[in-house]
């Protein structure tokens, strides 16, 4: 009987072999080139076209004389096993698949480019390196290698539930609920997608949709959220975005969870929050959100468009729209950048 090639081609045997020269330079100690082309078994060139395929993804490499190879830091790949063993059997029986890639243009594109999964169940694409993710209004999503999770769940509602266009709070509700069972304290919400702690941002939200008004509507949540951020890119993301970064671990330190706990801890409390959505929309959600509204009360700039508002913030609407109260009267905003301000003089 006829075996497949397909297992044994040179392109396979070198993504393997990639992946095999991560995982040991992932450990964070030195290796020497003749340590890798031993255990690779493969030439010291070999290595070389390797390390070289790898700094071509981002993945920062150091090379010093008489000590060898090694990432700066040591790295918890991303593993699905690790991801799906610690989910209930009622977890795993929602999953339709689980792809964890080295890289991707985007986790919510890679989901998008499936058919959608059946009503109740779910997809979820994870991946280390991003090479074209996005946030909100189309700005890029930074994530070193190694250094935050980058996490896309898609779901087909059988049809669009109540109050809909909710739905990035309600994420953003269970989020702040996985982060919370493991240890995780003081994490805010900033309308209408944004993770933040101490005022400075954690993470980020993008849903995008795809469907009819009266029928089935597929959704993917794209979750990035800071891990371990070089001090490079912290500089780069405050200088672009004007806005301070902060990290897991920088909050949890030596407590700081693995990418794939965090991982498999967020799709549970989403699927949670999803299969009540489902039913109920955003009511269930909406206390929860405004007890973790880092804007509240707060005095604040809204720029929709060409027009900026100033007001005093004064939550979310049942329909997730914010609610700015301007010289004594309250006005709703669908979308715009928020941001705080002092009172306009």
């Amino acid at each position: 009987m006829a075996t497949s090639s397909k297992a044994h081609t040179p392109k396979t045997q070198a993504h393997a072999r990639r992946q095999r020269l991560l995982a040991m330079l992932a450990e964070g100690a030195f290796y020497s080139g003749e340590q890798l082309a031993r255990k690779l078994k493969i030439s010291r060139g070999g290595v070389w076209k390797l390390m070289n395929s790898l700094k071509a993804l981002g993945v920062d490499i150091e090379s010093v004389p008489r000590q060898g190879y090694r990432l700066p830091r040591a790295v918890d790949l991303l593993a699905k096993e690790d991801i799906t063993a610690s989910w209930p059997a009622a977890t795993r029986a929602l999953m339709e698949r689980t792809d964890v890639l080295l890289t991707v243009d985007s986790t919510n594109r890679f989901l998008f480019d499936l058919p959608p999964p059946q009503p109740g169940r779910f997809q979820l694409c994870t991946a280390e390196v991003q090479n074209a993710g996005r946030g909100r209004r189309g700005r890029s999503w930074i994530a070193p290698f190694g250094s935050g999770v980058c996490m896309s769940l898609s779901w087909q509602f059988a049809e669009a539930p109540p109050t809909f266009s909710a739905l990035s709070l309600a994420v953003g509700v269970a989020v702040v609920k996985a982060f919370q069972r493991l240890g995780i304290e003081g994490v805010g919400l900033k309308w209408p997608n944004d993770l933040q702690w101490q005022a400075r941002k954690l993470g980020g939200i993008l849903i995008e949709m795809r469907g009819e008004s009266a029928g089935p509507a597929q959704v993917v949540i794209g979750i990035g959220i800071n891990m371990h951020m070089p001090a490079a890119t912290r500089m780069q993301l405050a200088e672009r975005e004007a806005a301070l970064i902060a990290d897991v671990h920088e909050i949890m330190k030596e407590r700081t969870p693995t990418r794939n706990a965090l991982i498999a801890t967020v799709v549970e409390q989403l699927l949670e929050m999803l299969q009540t959505f489902t039913v109920h929309g955003f009511a269930p959600f909406k206390e929860e959100w405004l007890a973790l509204d880092t804007l509240s009360n707060a005095a604040v700039k809204v720029i929709a468009g060409s027009q900026t508002t100033h007001g005093t913030a004064r939550g979310a609407d049942d329909d997730g729209t914010l609610l700015v109260e301007v010289d004594g009267e309250l006005r709703k905003f669908v979308s715009g950048e928020v941001s705080l301000r002092a009172a306009k003089s």
